[in-house]
């Protein structure tokens, strides 16, 4: 069966950092793309970051460029997502997604084929 979990997330100060993992088994990891996406209370889940490990490439959503890093361990089947220089704003569910292949990398959700559940972040003093 295929299963992403999510983990890592919690409370933190804003300016603070948090490291994410999405830990994958059952699929080919290195032919997917693992994708972070988050989901704040009354909005729309939005991708965050996404790490092809096919070809190593690697996507940012605008608002994270700076300040969050994706990584990758295929030895442990395992994408990070290292969150710096915290914000309110980034308060929501964290969830990570695979998607097979992708001949363009993305972050949109319909590209991504297998979910995880999420794990919550939250930004407050």
């Amino acid at each position: 069966d295929v299963q992403l979990q999510a983990s890592g997330g919690e409370l933190v100060q804003p300016g603070g950092s948090l490291r994410l993992s999405c830990a994958a088994s059952g699929f080919q990891f290195d032919a997917y793309a693992i994708g972070w996406f988050r989901q704040a209370p009354g909005k729309e889940r939005e991708g965050v970051a996404s790490f092809d490990n096919y070809d190593g490439k690697i996507l940012y959503a605008d608002s994270v460029k700076g300040r969050f890093t994706i990584s990758s361990d295929p030895a442990k089947n395992t994408v990070y997502l290292q969150m710096n220089s915290t914000k309110p704003e980034d308060t929501a569910v964290y969830y990570c997604a695979a998607s097979w292949g992708p001949a363009v990398l993305t972050l949109e959700l319909r590209d991504y084929e297998y979910w995880g559940q999420g794990t919550q972040v939250t930004v407050s003093s």
